[in-house]
């Protein structure tokens, strides 16, 4: 049994898409932040306000990206079957090759492969195709625990954005403080990134803050 958060968070949801679904969050709750600081220096700040409005928005994305990937979830057991009935009504093995072939492209994968063992691998998953039955498509009890784990990262990437201005009467310095903490947070998502991935964690923390930065740049540009 997994003992660590971690753990048992990746055996729910895979550590990429978390990982992706915390960036997404961190980039939402650091738009509003750094955004608000244009509002500050005009108008002055509602700290309230921004709190409130951090949270909701981090929320309420939350449980779109949940539904959008459940969704999501849907259509790829749907493609699935398709897949599956159009091996059935393939007119010939070739035919049914060049539909898992399509489906499967070996040489967009990150290694090189031998094409008699590419063979064998369609000709293997053909013949397990072959003695398949299809079944209904429905979701699982898994596929509805990834969809609130996607909801729990992106709602949960509000909290280090809002900590500070509870802690620190200070607006501006509470507002600074959240900034660079979220930063801080963008720097660690790509370092985790790479350590999952097996990169350079250095190079990828660096590469996902300057990214995620920008990112920020651009939503606050148009006006998000």
């Amino acid at each position: 049994m997994t003992s660590n958060p971690t753990g048992r968070i990746t055996t729910i949801i895979d550590p990429g898409d978390a990982l992706g679904e915390v960036l997404f969050g961190l980039i939402m709750a650091l738009t509003l932040t750094v955004g608000s600081r244009l509002v500050f220096e005009e108008e002055g700040l509602d700290v309230r306000e921004l709190v409130v409005a951090t949270i909701g928005c981090n929320v309420a994305w939350g449980i779109i990206d949940a539904v959008l990937f459940i969704l999501g979830t849907t259509f790829y057991k749907s493609r699935r079957l398709r897949l599956f009935r159009q091996i059935k009504a393939a007119r010939s093995e070739s035919a049914a090759l060049t539909v898992l072939a399509r489906e499967f492209p070996i040489e967009k994968a990150p290694f090189a492969a031998e094409a008699a063992d590419t063979d064998a691998l369609y000709r293997s998953l053909l013949t397990l195709a072959g003695r398949a039955d299809p079944v209904k498509v429905s979701l699982a009890k898994g596929d509805l625990l990834t969809g609130i784990a996607v909801f729990l990262l992106v709602s949960a990437t509000s909290i280090p954005a809002v900590v500070p201005f509870l802690l620190i009467d200070n607006a501006d310095l509470a507002l600074r403080t959240s900034n660079l903490f979220l930063i801080m947070l963008l720097f660690v998502t790509g370092y985790a990134w790479a350590s999952f991935s097996g990169g350079r964690p250095f190079y990828a923390g660096m590469t996902m803050t300057c990214l995620g930065l920008l990112l920020v740049a651009i939503a606050i540009a148009l006006g998000g």
